[in-house]
């Protein structure tokens, strides 16, 4: 596996030498905030993160990556500033418009154990099928640009088959098998027999993720949405997670909606945490909207949650419009009582020069019905500045006040630039 991509990269640079397109964006930031690490004791800390999204390739073929390097500038800190590989991979796709496949370091998009990992992905694809399958190792702390060093404890297998026969109609059948390898640690015992102090290593087999999942999505345009989704958990042999949800609109301006899930703890095999009993739930949510004069569009879902001896009921509502959202929320029961209300908004002015934005919540809540309330307030204010098509400025305020965190400010700036050019070499 090493060697492949090594190959990859070798190929990607070569990509790089004859391509004919570069396209991505990179931007700077700069994070400021207050951290009290004792009563009455505060430092204020600035961050830098630099991130850069990069394309180079031609066509089909393209070598595609993404890091960030992070620092702290207010004072040093251990691995500071610290890089960041999030993907670094080679990308063919439509080989004789059947074959597609990815190498290196790229990302994960499953439900059950999403994410980035280092290996290669082959999909297949002809008429109404797609086949795809993957393999590679779990990626190190921070992202490091390095491999795992025990490929058979520490990685990542699975698969999807996607059938489109019927018209409107998707099924899909998945596959995942993660493996975490555990960390080796000294701990001292006490010998059983002559009752003395000794350090001994333990080491814990791998904990494991193994699921199989199948999919159902049935979609008539302007009439009706129906999705289903069933997790089968391999390792404990039950059922993890039966999802379905739906939405009914074929009355103009009118959406009507439906969600439903029964959820089982995700739990790693051979984790101690399996030896508890947490239970399981049940979710139930119904809901309306209704758009008026195609510009605003009230929102309205209740919603029941079952835990193992209790249930918990939620209350949303909500107002939509061109000027910004307005959301309300109450819950109450056994996850405790909390009443909140959002406003966010955002308009463009002088043909998109700039971009104000304002956020606003207040919430109140308590865990029991014996315990204290407590009230948070957050605010969020700020602007994008945009000169030039190809670059943007980003500046935020963000305040919180509750009683852990008693006027917190933070600011934030950004700057974007966003690149594509064509090569002729």
């Amino acid at each position: 596996m090493k060697k492949l991509l090594l190959f990859a990269l070798l190929f990607g640079l070569s990509a790089v030498v004859y391509s004919q397109n570069i396209n991505g964006r990179f931007s700077s930031s700069l994070y400021t905030f207050e951290r009290f690490d004792t009563a009455g004791t505060s430092k204020t800390y600035a961050r830098t993160f630099q991130m850069l999204s990069l394309n180079f390739g031609k066509q089909n073929v393209w070598l595609r990556t993404n890091l960030n390097l992070e620092g702290e500038i207010s004072e040093d800190l251990v691995n500071n500033p610290r890089l960041r590989f999030y993907n670094l991979y080679l990308d063919a796709r439509n080989i004789w418009n059947l074959l597609s496949f990815k190498l290196g370091r790229q990302p994960l998009f499953n439900s059950i154990a999403g994410g980035v990992f280092d290996g290669a992905t082959l999909g297949l694809k002809y008429e109404d099928f797609k086949l795809k399958v993957y393999y590679g190792g779990n990626v190190p702390a921070y992202q490091e640009l390095k491999l795992t060093d025990s490929w058979k404890d520490d990685y990542v297998l699975g698969g999807e088959f996607t059938v489109y026969v019927l018209q409107d109609l998707r099924i899909a059948l998945k596959y995942i098998n993660k493996n975490f390898k555990s960390q080796s640690y000294e701990a001292v015992r006490l010998d059983p027999t002559l009752l003395n102090r000794d350090t001994i290593l333990v080491e814990n087999k791998s904990h494991q993720y193994e699921f199989l999942s199948g999919e159902i999505s049935f979609d008539k345009p302007d009439l009706f949405r129906i999705d289903a989704r069933y997790d089968y958990d391999m390792n404990y042999q039950t059922t993890s997670k039966l999802e379905l949800s739906g939405r009914y609109e074929e009355v103009d301006n009118l959406g009507i909606t439906f969600y439903y899930n029964y959820r089982e703890p995700r739990i790693r095999y051979n984790s101690i945490f399996s030896v508890f009993d947490y239970g399981n739930t049940w979710e139930i949510e119904g809901g309306v909207d209704y758009r008026i004069a195609n510009a605003y569009t009230v929102i309205g879902k209740f919603a029941n949650v079952s835990y193992k001896e209790e249930t918990s009921q939620r209350l949303t509502l909500g107002l939509s419009s061109p000027y910004g959202t307005l959301t309300g929320r109450k819950s109450f029961g056994y996850a405790g009582e909390l009443d909140a209300i959002s406003l966010y908004t955002a308009f463009t002015t002088l043909e998109g020069l700039i971009t104000p934005s304002l956020g606003l919540s207040f919430t109140s809540y308590k865990q029991s019905v014996t315990s204290l309330r407590n009230e948070l307030l957050t605010i969020m204010t700020g602007f994008n500045l945009r000169p030039w098509r190809a670059v943007s400025f980003d500046f935020q305020g963000q305040y919180l006040n509750n009683k852990i965190y008693k006027n917190d400010w933070r600011l934030f700036f950004k700057l974007n630039f966003w690149f594509n050019s064509n090569l002729d070499l």
